[in-house]
């Protein structure tokens, strides 16, 4: 087992809100959300961000990976909890490809405070 991937997170998913007439909106029910725990990621840091305007607001960026062959079911819309911060999707999955196979699986997550 590779050093890099020693990782436990939990995956976050909850359904869409429905309207009284029945429709699926656009908001989230995350009292109702499934919890999947998956092992063997990595997640590390990335891009961080600050604002000191009206309302001061710090934006900070992590990135999960997966092992070599590993896919997750992750979804925009998902939140991620990781290293004891619960994180929200940050732009879609990417799962790359190499000579027509799936290599591996990664994500942006984001932590925004303020």
């Amino acid at each position: 087992m590779s050093v890099h991937y020693t990782q436990t997170v939990v995956i976050v998913r909850a359904p869409f809100v429905v309207d009284r007439y029945g429709n699926e909106t656009t908001v989230r029910d995350w009292a109702r959300a499934t919890r999947t725990t998956v092992r063997r990621v990595s997640v590390q840091p990335d891009v961080s961000t600050e604002d000191t305007g009206d309302r001061p607001v710090v934006v900070t960026g992590w990135r999960l990976t997966t092992r070599r062959g590993v896919d997750v079911d992750l979804q925009p819309g998902d939140r991620v909890v990781a290293l004891g911060r619960l994180l929200d999707m940050d732009g879609d999955v990417a799962r790359w490809t190499l000579s027509g196979r799936h290599h591996h699986t990664e994500a942006r997550l984001k932590e925004v405070i303020g």
